[in-house]
């Protein structure tokens, strides 16, 4: 059983932060939000900096999230070390994903 996100934001913003309604729609139209969604919503609503981001040990992904990782690294033709600045995580985790999902 998974966590209803949008009920989650929904309430945050009808709530706590009214005014980010406009700006979190796009989220709110969506079937079922993904790994990389709830953290760009999260980063929307409460204004998170680059630098003072979330503590990145605590993230989880699905394989569908890391196949979409993956996927813009080949299609951006970044290296691991880009592709982990640009999603603030480790190249090792990188790495990692590289030889369980795509090399066999």
């Amino acid at each position: 059983m998974n966590p209803d996100y949008k009920k989650i934001y929904t309430d945050i913003i009808e709530y706590k932060k009214p005014e980010k309604a406009d700006v979190c729609r796009r989220f709110f139209e969506k079937e079922k939000l993904t790994a990389l969604d709830i953290i760009s919503l999260n980063n929307l609503i409460f204004e998170t900096s680059e630098q003072s981001d979330s503590n990145p040990k605590f993230r989880s992904y699905n394989k569908q999230t890391i196949f979409y990782i993956l996927d813009y690294q080949k299609r951006n033709n970044l290296n691991n070390s880009q592709l982990a600045l640009k999603f603030k995580m480790s190249r090792n985790t990188i790495s990692k994903w590289r030889k369980i999902f795509l090399v066999k």
